[in-house]
């Protein structure tokens, strides 16, 4: 993957397709869209219902005629004629008018480090069918320290776990590029995933993903000695039905996945050369991505590592802001020249 200053300043948007949100930054404006990648369809005349938070909101709600999909899994966009209905409808009208008007627009898009080539393909296939007519693919692992204002530049180590809702990615940074990477199958789905099926073994109680959020704030320093009440649906008669989760039961659950993350800054470092590790001793961990806020993570990893933990101060953002910084011109030439391999 190249990039240079010059071909990054020449784009006029940035886009982050993620597998729970989808970002789209405007040159000189900021943040236009700030969506879930989901989208609704009726089958039988294949039209868009909605897309984005009118879509969530449907999941699990439908009738049978009406299919919610996500367009992108694990950083990939796998149904590329549906990405590109959903981002013509993020965009509105009069963004899509500017581009017609404005025919040969450039955009970058952040894509996954070490990214197959296919993903890279579907990342501009989905943009070059918007209308632009040029696409740069910039390491998402960059683009969110870039957005988390962290030194990437200088010849100091900065270790970033950029935690999303299908995968979380480990890097370590020195002089603008990345000297060691590691990308693990644990997100946020998994930590939910996790909490449903202990409802489901431990109290034979069925509920969906997005009723176990709950249940992340148990996991808070504050949380109530008590554990919390939730409402789900009996296994064996159907009927509805309340159970109270303890705090230790909800804090094993998440530990398990999580301990996968905990590997990958091991893997990382041990990549490393000693003097950059012995940087990151006060230097410490970054978290970018939405799942960073997942309370009582930042301590986990504290307590796992030994090393002090920090949360950027916009981690769902972090990537599309530090994308958006490149645009603009806010980078130091010498962090965009170390990317070009």
């Amino acid at each position: 993957m190249t990039i240079s200053l010059e071909a990054l300043r020449r784009c006029s948007i940035a886009v982050d397709l993620g597998a729970a949100r989808t970002r789209v930054y405007l040159r000189r404006t900021g943040l236009i869209v700030d969506e879930p990648t989901v989208a609704a369809v009726n089958t039988r005349t294949g039209g868009l219902i909605a897309v984005g938070t009118p879509a969530e909101r449907m999941t699990g709600r439908t009738p049978a005629h009406i299919r919610v999909v996500r367009p992108v899994s694990n950083g990939t966009v796998v149904d590329i004629a549906m990405a590109q209905r959903m981002l013509r409808l993020l965009l509105g009208d009069k963004l899509r008018r500017a581009w017609r008007r404005r025919p040969l627009v450039s955009a970058a898009v952040c894509v996954p480090h070490d990214a197959h080539p296919l993903t890279e393909r579907a990342a501009v296939e989905t943009l070059t069918g918007i209308g632009a007519r040029r696409v740069e693919l910039v390491d998402s692992l960059i683009a969110a320290a870039v957005g988390c204002g962290l030194p990437v530049e200088q010849p100091e180590a900065t270790l970033i776990v950029v935690c999303g809702a299908a995968t979380t990615q480990v890097a370590v940074l020195s002089l603008g590029s990345i000297v060691a990477a590691e990308r693990v199958p644990v997100g946020g789905d998994t930590v939910d995933h996790a909490l449903v099926q202990l409802l489901r073994n431990e109290h034979a109680l069925m509920l969906p993903s997005q009723a176990v959020r709950p249940l992340h704030l148990v996991l808070r320093d504050d949380a109530p000695a008590g554990g919390t009440e939730v409402h789900g649906r009996d296994v064996a008669t159907g009927l509805a039905r309340s159970v109270r989760i303890d705090v230790e039961g909800v804090r094993t659950a998440v530990r398990t996945p999580l301990t996968g993350v905990v590997d990958a800054i091991g893997t990382v470092l041990r990549r490393c050369p000693p003097d950059l590790v012995a940087d990151l001793a006060d230097r410490g961990i970054m978290l970018a991505g939405g799942s960073a806020v997942l309370p009582g993570f930042d301590t986990m990893l504290r307590e796992a590592t030994g090393m002090p933990v920090q949360i950027a101060d916009h981690p769902d953002v972090c990537a599309v802001e530090g994308l958006g910084a490149m645009l603009d011109g806010k980078v130091q030439p010498l962090v965009l020249d170390a990317m070009v391999s």
